[in-house]
Order: C-alpha cells, then sequence, then structure tokens
C-alpha cells in the first residue's frame, strides 16, 4: 500500500510561480512511475506531468509544457512539480498518482494505482 500527501498548493497571481510536493510512504516508491493530474470544477481530470522510476524520463501536456517540471528524490520518496508563468487556466485541485512497479510513462489516470488528496491551485488574473 502506498499513501500520498501533496502540498505546496495555493493562490498566486498570473505569472507567479509555486511547487508543489508529493510525499509517498510504503517502499514501491522507488519502482513507480510518478504523475501529476489536475481537475478544474465541471471538468475531467486532465493529465499533467509523468516521471519514471529514475527520473531520467518525463512527458508533459502541451499545455503546460516549457512552464512545468516534474522531478523526484527518491532517497526522500518525494515527487514535485514546479510551476512557472502560471495562468489563470492553471487553477484546479492538482492530484499525484503513482503507478508501482512500472518502468513506462503513462499519461492515463485509470492506469495509476494510488491517489493523493489534492491540493488547491488558484491562479488570479
Amino acid at each position: 500500500q502506498v499513501q500520498l500527501v501533496e502540498s505546496g498548493g495555493g493562490l498566486v497571481q498570473a505569472g507567479g510561480s509555486l511547487r508543489l510536493s508529493c510525499a509517498a510512504s510504503g517502499r514501491t516508491f522507488s519502482s513507480s512511475t510518478m504523475g501529476w493530474f489536475r481537475q478544474a470544477p465541471g471538468k475531467e481530470r486532465q493529465f499533467v506531468a509523468t516521471i519514471n522510476w529514475s527520473g531520467g524520463s518525463t512527458h508533459y501536456a502541451d499545455s503546460v509544457k516549457g512552464r512545468f517540471t516534474i522531478s523526484r528524490d527518491n532517497a526522500k520518496n518525494t515527487v514535485y512539480l514546479q510551476m512557472n508563468s502560471l495562468k489563470p487556466e492553471d487553477t484546479a485541485v492538482y492530484y499525484c498518482a503513482a503507478r508501482k512497479n512500472s518502468v513506462v510513462l503513462t499519461t492515463t489516470p485509470g492506469r495509476y494505482d494510488y491517489w493523493g488528496q489534492g491540493t488547491q491551485v488558484t491562479v488570479s488574473s
């Protein structure tokens, strides 16, 4: 079993930055593909970024490419999402997710095994 706890959300002005963290418990973190997703009110959960077990491979949604960076520290069982040049349309609840014992990246929510509770990000114009 893996538990994921996100932190770092908040209110920021357009153009600002935030760094989200996701702390994982359990022994499978270092062998898990990790992902960040977001969900705005009335919309479906949307892929944001994913990173492989070693951190050597990443993939981003086109809407955040060049502005967001996903990274991980396996020694700390933590995955991060650095968000720069934030826009009002980035406003959403952000979730981290883990796909255990995986060596591939995936953008599909249904392929992840564990989810955090989410952290709210609000970008004002």
